[in-house]
């Protein structure tokens, strides 16, 4: 079996030695075995689950819980247990599937809004209802209302009540803490929206890269959401490698 140094390990990732050792400290790899001098002794092992975590942490603006599932892979991963793995990395491509989905919705409404504006009427939801239907805790909802991204009408008893102008905005403000916008800029950008429901969309999406748009971030968005799910069908077929080659007890079925 070869054996490697912290500083050929740095290398063949590409990494600093630093990196390595921070990689190690966190359980992004598996245990590293010592020679009697203190040496680290890394493996081809090693190798492989490095750019396992290279490849998983190499996403740029998702937000919603799929950095932190993505660490949660890399943590089984190092732990051999690749059942476990496998299973988390299917329920990681089945939300960056439903992403991809919300962030193509929020660009076709904001494409017709753009066109036609909003338009009242339609079924009235209760906040409850509206938390269930877009997945969306009531917490969220009221800390998006707080800051000003959405004015909620009210009924005479006081129940807050969303209509269908209500639940395209709150489409298009999930999709956009998806790609990571701070509050204060998704509020300029649908302020934008509104402003001018007549504007050009050609011209809309040739604004300036530091004054984004609602469409120009989905579609960052999007590019970032594909390229993370190629990234994590490589590292499935992987993981699959792994589990043929280090075959571990496991009570789990992928």
């Amino acid at each position: 079996m070869k054996i490697y140094k912290t500083s050929e390990i740095a290398k063949i990732v590409g990494i600093h030695p630093n990196t390595v050792r921070l990689y190690e400290e966190i359980g992004f790899i598996p245990k590293v075995n010592r020679l009697e001098n203190g040496y680290r002794v890394f493996t081809d092992l090693h190798i492989r689950q490095f750019k396992i975590a290279r490849r998983a942490l190499n996403i740029e603006v998702l937000q919603n819980g799929l950095r932190k599932k993505a660490i949660e892979i890399i943590k089984t991963s190092a732990k051999m247990n690749y059942d476990k793995s496998l299973i988390l990395v299917k329920e990681y491509l089945n939300q960056i599937d439903m992403e991809i989905k919300n962030a193509e919705e929020a660009i076709g409404i904001t494409n017709k809004l753009l066109k036609e504006g909003y338009e009242e009427g339609g079924k009235v939801l209760k906040r409850k209802e509206v938390s269930a239907l877009l997945d969306i805790s009531i917490d969220t909802l009221r800390n998006w209302e707080m800051n000003g991204l959405i004015k909620v009408k009210r009924k005479e008893n006081g129940y807050r009540i969303y209509n269908d102008e209500d639940i395209k905005r709150l489409k298009i403000i999930r999709t956009l803490r998806c790609a990571n916008y701070s509050l204060s800029s998704i509020l300029r950008m649908l302020n934008e929206l509104s402003a001018d429901p007549d504007i050009d969309i050609k011209e809309v999406i040739g604004m300036r890269e530091n004054d984004e748009d609602i469409i120009t971030a989905c579609d960052k968005l999007l590019k970032s959401l594909s390229e993370s799910k190629k990234n994590a069908l490589i590292i499935k077929k992987e993981i699959i490698k792994l589990k043929t080659e280090y075959k571990k007890p496991s009570t789990l079925t992928p």
